[in-house]
């Protein structure tokens, strides 16, 4: 169950419209898995600053359970995603930043238990 996070200081009217459909279905296949098991926040217009500066900006935070635990796999979705992000975005690389997040399946709540007894 992959969680991607967009947080982005680009007003709402510069980020275009369905980007979070079109990020769901990029990270599937980024990460080889079921588009019906990723959840996509996209939150626009906040307050950030990054490199010292105010400039429009991205930090993205990709969470999986056995996809993103090894700098190898890391360093291919890595570039994916930042292909994706600076083509959607229209910002420099130096502009966007990733975070990516191991998760267990014990930390994944659903139907009333976690992911480890599904």
């Amino acid at each position: 169950m992959p969680f991607i996070e967009l947080d982005t200081n680009l007003p709402a009217n510069r980020v275009p419209a369905g980007l979070e459909k079109r990020l769901c279905a990029a990270t599937a296949a980024i990460l080889g898995k079921p588009e019906d098991r990723v959840s996509v926040t996209v939150r626009p217009g906040l307050t950030m600053a990054m490199g010292g500066t105010t400039e429009p900006c991205v930090q993205l935070v990709v969470s999986s359970i056995g996809v993103v635990g090894t700098a190898e796999d890391n360093r291919g979705h890595s570039a994916q995603f930042f292909e994706f992000l600076t083509k959607e975005l229209a910002l420099d690389q130096d502009r966007i930043i990733i975070r990516f997040c191991p998760l267990e399946p014990w930390q994944i709540g659903k139907k009333g238990t976690v992911m480890t007894f599904l």
